[in-house]
């Protein structure tokens, strides 16, 4: 028989390489009375970090079972003890080891313990994770240690952690169980600051609330409409932050909310949400930082000077992305007539002419057309024209303007590329929502796709009412349900 057909004997594993291999099925199957088996019957016990870990992931996801809660908690620490008395010299642990203590300390009701593992990944110079810190956060708040788990934010926050729905929920939740209006009313912003919309155990949590006793009686019943209209004004819309107006039992519902942005159960307009004042201002210097980098310093900082001398448009035009719609075929080019469609409606919606933003290397390629050049030099001489210098990227310059102009922007650009990821996605997101306007063009006729009558977040009214969306997809947003929360206006004079 030919050597080459013979199958080959499976080459044995060293006792150490078949200890790794069946923790991994162990690790794999979460099966934790195999993995005690398997290191009992180990004659070397001696753990390296990697499989250390290995186990006590194994222990960590044994926690929900009522039948190994017990043993995995006490193996988990049989198992760290031994480690580090056993390499108390060179012992290091890493974030997942951390971290899978820590849950097994909450796990007890230690969330003294969880809390001081999670600091700990300072003294072994480890990246901080949410997860880590998180098992003493949950313990705290499950057992009603307000003061504690509010601690436990604090120094999330202090190490760079952006806290995200379960943390948040976990804290609101602590604050509403404990009576904190003040605590309450600020984990309400500080979901609404984070999300776009609150999972179904989240929208429970601020149910509970609205629906206590305390809820109806903490609030202004005497407060000053223009400093409200004021801060909301100055937020970008959909909420003031100045704490509870009126007093009295709330009224829930679960509502939805008409395409035009009304609510079907209360009637109330919400609004489209903006970026505040701040946050535009601190948005336009960044872009404009950003395209310093990339650019001609001097040919951008000549474009924010001219900007800054011809500032009244309502709208800036990404020329480029509306000239070169739909144009891929044998005879296509760049359309004026598209563009001028644009042009001329979004003049006869505002009775403002926009700015036209176009690489100056297309403005001299049109002029040099005969039939087109009398009505781009019209353009140009209403100065509704700027054309971007040659070797530039004309994107930072239409951004730029609609950003620090606090306009419409018109393009079919997804702003997903590099440029747009440098400005973080969350912050961006909510811009382009409230100020990108895309198009089509069906058989010659355009349609302008304005943005939404209102935005799909949790909204504060003037009066002290809220609107708290649910996530999850939608395919028609009139049928997402709304946490619609109201009370009768009570006033003093």
């Amino acid at each position: 028989m030919n050597p080459c057909n013979k199958k080959r004997k499976k080459q044995k594993l060293n006792p150490e390489a078949q200890f790794r291999v069946t923790l991994d099925h162990c690790s794999k199957t979460k099966d934790l009375s195999a993995a005690i088996s398997l290191y009992e019957s180990s004659p070397t016990p001696t753990l390296s970090l990697n499989n250390l870990n290995s186990l006590l992931y194994i222990c960590s996801n044994s926690l929900s079972n009522l039948e190994t809660r017990e043993l995995a908690i006490a193996f988990g620490f049989k198992l760290y003890d031994l480690h580090r008395s056993n390499n108390s010299n060179i012992f290091k642990p890493n974030e997942a080891t951390l971290t899978a203590l820590a849950r097994l300390a909450a796990a007890k009701g230690d969330g003294d313990y969880a809390f001081e593992l999670a600091k700990s990944v300072k003294k072994y110079t480890l990246a901080p994770k949410l997860r880590t810190y998180g098992p003493a956060l949950f313990c705290f708040s499950d057992i009603g240690m307000a003061d504690k788990t509010y601690e436990v934010e604090e120094h999330m926050k202090s190490v760079g952690l952006q806290l995200e729905e379960p943390e948040l929920a976990a804290l609101l939740k602590v604050s509403v169980e404990s009576g904190r209006e003040k605590k309450v009313y600020e984990y309400l912003h500080k979901l609404r600051a984070a999300l776009r919309g609150v999972n179904e155990s989240t929208a429970e949590i601020i149910e509970s609330w609205f629906r206590g006793e305390k809820a109806a009686v903490v609030g202004l019943v005497n407060w000053d409409e223009d400093k409200v209209k004021e801060a909301i004004l100055r937020n970008g819309g959909g909420w003031h932050g100045l704490g509870w107006l009126g007093r009295g039992k709330w009224i829930i519902h679960r509502s939805n909310v008409a395409s035009s942005g009304r609510c079907c159960a209360c009637g109330e307009q919400l609004t489209c949400v903006d970026i505040d004042r701040v946050e535009t201002q601190r948005f336009a210097q960044s872009v404009a930082s950003l395209a310093m980098e990339r650019e001609v310093q001097s040919h951008f900082k000549e474009f924010q000077d001219w900007l800054q001398q011809n500032s009244e448009y309502e709208a800036v035009v990404d020329g480029a992305n509306i000239g070169l719609y739909q144009q891929n075929f044998a005879e296509g080019g760049f359309s004026v007539a598209q563009l001028e469609a644009v042009v001329k409606e979004l003049y006869n919606k505002s009775n403002r002419w926009p700015l036209i933003v176009l690489h100056n290397k297309r403005v001299q390629a049109l002029l040099e057309n005969s039939s087109i050049r009398e009505l781009v030099q019209e353009w140009i001489d209403k100065r509704i024209l700027y054309g971007t210098p040659y070797g530039s990227n004309d994107d930072w310059y239409w951004l730029y303007a609609a950003v620090k102009l606090k306009c419409l922007l018109v393009t079919n650009d997804e702003m997903r590329d590099h440029i747009f990821e440098l400005l973080g996605s969350s912050f961006f997101l909510r811009w382009k929502e409230r100020h990108q306007v895309k198009y089509t063009f069906v058989k010659n006729n355009l349609k302008l796709l304005m943005p939404p009558s209102y935005s799909l977040v949790m909204q504060e009214s003037e009066n002290g009412s809220w609107h708290v969306p649910l996530a999850g997809e939608a395919i028609d947003e009139s049928l997402r349900s709304w946490l619609c929360i109201t009370r009768p206006v009570v006033r003093e004079y």
